[in-house]
């Protein structure tokens, strides 16, 4: 009996420890992917403030949460079975899915460019009246968890590119910690921005100077802050997009977009000096966005002139 004992301990302590390195692999695979999706996190904390823009205070974190619960919806029900399902059996289809949602996200940041210049509008926006505030919420948060599925999906492509070489289950286990930490991280940071000049009211109230000044800064900075961040949401749209369509187009063995704008991101790199990683960047970046642009132009022609199909009900 005490040797059977000791032989079921030995084979418990070797599962924990398949296990714990199972988990380790899990780590250094999930902080190596995430490096890699930093541009797009980025994107997607810029594009979601635009979303409780122009509501109710009172429904702003509620609305964060909402948006957080789909997101995490979008990931971990949707993308990460599938996406770890079809990099097991049919890779190529990742492809035409990115591409697809390349398109939308350029048909997205063109049509809020073409309204900003004065074209025509399609669809709520936070500057007519609001009729019925709680249908517009949820159109709101319906919109806003549609744009994360697309950023979500470039996240999980990015992360599942840098794990190809793993087993099934480490790849599945770092798309899940990967899509948990990206959506807290963004949707945390979200949450405290939109809120920031709740703070601020907080802090002009209290009886130190540098408190009341700190305050009142904040207060005032928000609603410029929240400007930036819409201008910067349209422009990751284009960027991101552009970007998904030109890779996508590299991938299908259509070379000669992706090969000029990597041509001049390294031209501009290797010109430039000390500064030539980052304007080299800057240049891939801008490249992408005007591509973005271009495409995203053309689809909101062909639907709203030709085919006039309306954007919907979603506000921007």
């Amino acid at each position: 009996m005490p040797g059977g004992l000791t032989a079921l301990l030995d084979d418990v302590a070797a599962i924990a420890r398949v296990a714990a390195a199972g988990v380790d692999d899990i780590g250094v695979a999930a902080s190596r992917a995430g490096t890699k999706t930093a541009g797009v996190v980025i994107d997607d904390a810029a594009v979601t403030p635009s979303y409780v823009t122009g509501l109710s205070p009172a429904r702003e974190l509620p609305i964060i949460w909402s948006i957080t619960k789909g997101s995490l919806k979008n990931k971990l029900i949707f993308l990460l079975p599938g996406a770890v399902l079809l990099s097991e059996f049919l890779p190529v289809a990742v492809v035409f899915i990115l591409m697809l949602g390349g398109l939308y996200l350029s048909y997205e940041g063109a049509e809020k460019v073409m309204e900003k210049l004065g074209g025509e509008k399609h669809g709520k926006t936070v500057d007519d009246p609001i009729e019925d505030p709680a249908k517009f919420e949820k159109e709101r948060i319906s919109g806003a968890i549609r744009t994360d599925l697309i950023l979500s999906a470039e996240i999980m492509a990015i992360t599942l590119n840098e794990v190809t070489a793993e087993t099934f289950w480490i790849r599945a286990g770092v798309l899940a910690v990967v899509g948990v930490l990206v959506t807290v991280f963004v949707y945390g940071a979200v949450a405290l921005i939109v809120k920031m000049d709740d703070v601020g009211l907080a802090l002009s109230k209290r009886e130190s100077s540098f408190s009341q000044t700190v305050g009142r800064g904040l207060v005032n900075g928000m609603p410029h802050l929240l400007t930036v961040l819409s201008v910067v949401g349209t422009v990751a749209m284009l960027w991101v997009g552009g970007g998904i369509l030109l890779h996508g187009t590299h991938e299908l063995g259509f070379h000669a977009l992706y090969d000029a704008s990597h041509g001049l991101e390294m031209a501009v790199q290797n010109t430039t000096g000390s500064l030539g990683g980052f304007l080299g960047w800057a240049t891939y970046a801008a490249v992408s966005a005007v591509v973005g642009l271009v495409v995203g132009a053309v689809i909101v022609f062909v639907l709203h002139k030709v085919l006039k199909v309306g954007h919907g009900a979603e506000a921007h």
